[in-house]
């Protein structure tokens, strides 16, 4: 490609590149770049989230440059503390170091093994001593540092931050001038760091990195961030129907977002689902579309086109599941609401969840729609539950 054939494919779904001039200038001299990304393996998989970042370096390396797929494992013992209102917890040794190696099993499924450089910024940071250390905090002041919007929040309602948060940005930055980096790659939370980096290239005499930030994809809730400690994720590791099942789950207008930051369908493809949409197409084959690609990708096609004919089979004809889990509640009353037998069954977290799916018509016992949310279930006997288009349980009232 030329260069304004690379700068479009980069462009795609980029929240913002810094400089973008200064990327053409790079582009323009025909060299491979050193595109680095950083990951702390502060979860023990990665999700849909987390590939945002991974499908654009996978980009860079079709378009010939150097990707370092760089692991954390020293910034992880501080803790990111981007976006966060109080000091987050720090992770042990261990649990970094196991983290770290699902990393490194997990990221190929997207990025070329044979053009992927994988780092540990231990491999630096181990060795460098208290008084390098020192130095380092000598590139940067305490007034830069408060301009973070979350350490400014944090500072101006008289919430505790630590000093070794203030360390974070520096090491994160000091990555980027260990590896000579021309391109680094982050959330649009990240910025802030990234920004440290390309000053701190400066200062260390090297050219200054392009900082290219990618929008934070929304979870399934579509409000949060895709947060596994949240639960609104879809896991790279998931079994391929529970993957497609999830997929099948989003809003309409959630579906554009995800085919925009993680499908590989050219552009004029994704276009042409969205006109298709327009003159009366049903969204839900769309969403096929997606769920196959993406299953396929983590798992393979004849698994996508599996997942989808039992999605058809279990949720468009309400078969139910081969493997339904059996639930025994106990009953001292005779009969029991349905309301607290969908959370006796550990299908809603509350009552008043429960309730309210009834009310929406997505709760059905043997087949059959539950419309009155205080309605009575006999007792003793045995239950078909179902709430929404994917949970399911035997229910043995007794």
């Amino acid at each position: 490609m030329n260069v304004d054939e690379q700068l479009a494919e980069i462009n795609r779904g980029a929240d913002e590149i810094l400089v973008e001039s200064e990327l053409r200038k790079k582009l323009e001299r025909g060299a491979p770049l050193r595109v680095k990304a950083g990951f702390d393996p502060t979860a023990p998989d990665l999700h849909l989230g987390h590939t945002v970042l991974l499908n654009k370096m996978r980009t860079f390396q079709e378009l010939g440059h150097e990707v370092i797929f760089l692991i954390g494992d020293f910034t992880g013992l501080i803790g990111d503390p981007s976006g966060k209102s109080v000091t987050r917890p720090a992770l042990t040794e261990e649990e970094i170091q196991a983290n770290a190696q699902t990393y490194k099993e997990q990221v190929f499924k997207i990025l070329d093994p044979e053009r992927t450089t994988v780092d540990f910024n231990s491999r630096w940071m181990s060795d460098m001593s208290s008084a390098d250390m020192i130095r380092l905090t000598t590139k940067h002041t305490v007034a830069r540092m408060l301009e973070r919007d979350d350490f400014s929040k944090r500072y101006k309602s008289n919430t505790p931050i630590s000093i070794h948060e203030f360390l974070y940005p520096l090491v994160q930055g000091y990555d980027s001038v260990a590896l000579k980096a021309d391109v680094e790659l982050g959330g649009t939370d990240q910025k802030f760091n990234l920004l440290v980096g390309r000053q701190l290239q400066s200062q260390y005499g090297q050219e200054s990195q392009v900082v290219l930030t990618m929008p934070l994809l929304e979870g399934l809730d579509g409000v949060k961030k895709m947060s596994k400690s949240l639960g609104n994720y879809i896991g790279i590791d998931e079994p391929a129907n529970e993957m497609f099942g999830k997929v099948m789950s989003l809003s309409d207008d959630l579906m554009w977002r995800y085919f925009e930051l993680l499908s590989f369908e050219p552009l004029s493809a994704i276009e042409g689902y969205r006109k298709s949409v327009g003159q009366g197409a049903n969204p839900r084959d769309i969403k096929f579309a997606l769920g196959k690609e993406l299953v396929a990708r983590f798992h393979s096609a004849t698994a996508a086109n599996a997942a989808q004919e039992a999605f058809v089979q279990r949720f468009q004809k309400n078969a139910v599941p081969d493997d339904l889990a059996e639930v025994s509640v106990a009953c001292e009353e005779g009969s029991m609401g349905i309301a607290h037998m969908a959370k006796a069954a550990g299908l809603v977290s509350s009552t008043s969840e429960a309730m309210r799916m009834v009310k929406q018509g997505a709760v059905r016992i043997g087949g059959e729609k539950i419309s009155d949310p205080k309605a009575i279930i006999e007792s003793p006997g045995e239950y078909i539950l179902q709430v929404g288009k994917r949970k399911f349980a035997k229910v043995i009232l007794g």
